[in-house]
């Protein structure tokens, strides 16, 4: 059973809430009640202060600043809190974590989010890279069903609900998570709603969503609020795992957002529907919208890997239960690294911290010099390229004459003064898990040559452009001036031209193998065949070479 502090809830069987009575007309002035929301959003297993550039934050003074960490988190949530407070989130509260809490498939994260007070969030894509199995498991309780009980024990279930109103059983079209749950604070009731982004099929991995659907946003958000409205809740929320980019070094508070899917939820949403709170972007902005009505609403966004706290001050009308919209204030919070840790989260991270450290600090290989993601002007990496060149040695067993690695999958940089413990340049088992931390499964598909290069043409979309990072015996050029769909040319394996009608066997991971960020045509390829972990063809790479120098990024040419 879920342990959460819940007031009213709505499950996916339809458990009906009864409705508060209408209460006679007040006399002016009309009482309201006070409000405050605490939001976080993609915390992404950072239980540790996130290093790099994951862990610094533009603050309201335009400066940079360190921020993040779990233990700096729950110490600002402490002085921003007061007795009338509800924390939620946005989603991508795990996956793509560190080892620290991937290592226990996330348990530790969702209990942390417990600790500090959530008690509701949007799911988000992320939450979905075990399959919604195991989001269930993660939800209600129990131990995994491969790797068993974590050091902690049996695992007792989040302590607070995951929302998603947009995701459906293909079987009966029924919930497959809760899309919304009510609280009620100060004497006053309130609705959150959850969605995630209707992308998260092209985002995660085929098969742990194979029984789903996934509804547009707006469409399922006004289904529930509808929902909410017969049960007489007139304060309604939206958690939206979705948002929009901004332009760079926006300070927190600003709305420099170049609207797109999160500003099309935002402005389009029941307007019974009277805050936006949003995520998946990993940016910072605190915006105001027109509702369908043409009245504002707010619409924010709190940055990612726990550098960011919004809050968000309002005020009920106790008589007709609805948010008094010009009462509405959003304010992002950084988490600065300038206030006294809270204690008992120090030691909580320091717990699990030592549990994984064995695992963690295995070295694996060295680096002579930064291997990083930072891209030529074509768009290729040295760490990309390293990951490609790792996952053809590890499927050559499979029949694997070339790989590409999707760039969204290389997490973080390996960082030559930065790298392991034993002195500069080692690379451990724990820094090459942050790097591809997904535990995709590598495999091997067979395609045409004419296949190959409509795959490459597949590099751009409406969404924008992701490169593929090529191991080192492939070759191409791109040319950005010419329209979508003829930008890639002199296709060559080991040097030779790629024959439109010869088949080639690609590896990839099961991500791309799937048709992930919009690779369609891995989807027509023939005798797929799966081998073994994503990160472990990275392990095995580094502890064969035993060395690793970052390569020269000549493998795509032209801009």
């Amino acid at each position: 059973m879920t342990r959460r502090r819940t007031i009213l809830a709505c499950a996916t069987a339809g458990l009906t809430v009864v409705g508060v009575a209408a209460q006679p007309a007040a006399a002016h002035p009309v009482p309201t009640a006070s409000v405050r929301l605490l939001a976080l959003n993609d915390f992404h297993g950072n239980l540790e202060p996130p290093s790099g550039s994951s862990g610094r934050a533009i603050d309201e003074n335009g400066k940079t600043v360190d921020a993040g960490g779990a233990a700096y988190i729950a110490a600002h949530l402490k002085q921003l809190r007061d007795r009338d407070t509800l924390t939620v989130a946005q989603g991508d509260l795990v996956g793509a974590s560190p080892l620290i809490s991937a290592a226990y498939h996330d348990e530790p994260s969702v209990q942390f989010m417990g600790d500090i007070g959530v008690t509701a969030s949007a799911v988000g894509n992320h939450e979905f890279d075990e399959g919604y199995q195991e989001l269930m498991r993660l939800q209600n309780g129990g131990c995994h069903p491969v790797d068993g009980c974590s050091p902690a024990g049996k695992w007792r279930g989040a302590e607070f609900d995951y929302l998603g109103a947009n995701v459906l059983l293909k079987k009966n079209d029924r919930p497959a998570i809760r899309p919304w749950t009510i609280r009620r604070v100060n004497g006053v009731r309130v609705g959150f709603i959850g969605v995630v982004t209707k992308t998260t099929p092209s985002i995660v991995t085929a098969e742990g969503i194979k029984d789903l659907k996934f509804e547009d946003e707006v469409a399922a958000a006004n289904r529930a609020a509808r929902e909410l409205k017969r049960r007489h809740v007139r304060a309604m929320v939206l958690l939206v795992h979705e948002g929009d980019q901004v332009k760079a070094d926006e300070r927190p508070d600003e709305c420099g957002t170049v609207p797109g899917a999160g500003t099309r939820i935002a402005q389009q949403a029941d307007p019974e529907i009277d805050m936006v709170l949003s995520g998946h972007t990993h940016q910072q902005y605190i915006c105001s919208v027109k509702d369908p009505k043409g009245d504002p609403r707010l619409f924010s966004s709190g940055s990612s890997f726990g550098r960011v706290i919004t809050e968000v001050n309002l005020k009920v009308n106790r008589r007709t239960g609805d948010i008094v919209r010009s009462s509405v204030k959003g304010d992002n919070h950084v988490v600065t690294r300038d206030v006294a840790p809270d204690p008992a989260t120090e030691k909580f991270v320091q717990t699990w911290k030592e549990r994984v450290s064995t695992i963690a600090d295995k070295p694996i290989g060295k680096i002579t010099a930064d291997l990083t993601r930072t891209p030529s002007g074509a768009g290729e990496t040295a760490l990309g390229d390293v990951i490609a060149d790792a996952q053809l040695a590890g499927t050559k067993d499979l029949g694997a004459q070339v790989a590409l690695m999707n760039p969204g999958g290389v997490r973080t940089d390996l960082t030559y003064a930065a790298s392991g413990s034993e002195g500069d340049g080692v690379v451990t088992y724990g820094e090459a898990f942050a790097v591809q931390p997904f535990s995709n499964v590598m495999g091997v598909t067979s395609l045409t040559g004419a296949q190959l290069d409509a795959l490459l043409e597949q590099q751009w979309t409406s969404a924008g452009e992701k490169i593929l990072q090529p191991s080192a015996n492939l070759h191409f050029a791109i040319d950005r001036s010419k329209a979508a769909g003829d930008r890639v040319s002199a296709i060559t394996i080991g040097g030779a031209p790629v024959d439109p009608s010869a088949t080639y066997k690609v590896a990839a991971n099961n991500f791309l193998l799937g048709g992930g960020d919009g690779f369609t045509v891995f989807t027509e390829g023939t005798g797929q065949v799966l081998g073994a972990i994503d990160l472990d063809t990275f392990v095995s790479y580094f502890e064969a070479q035993g060395t690793v120098t970052p390569p020269a990024l000549d493998r795509i040419s032209g801009q």
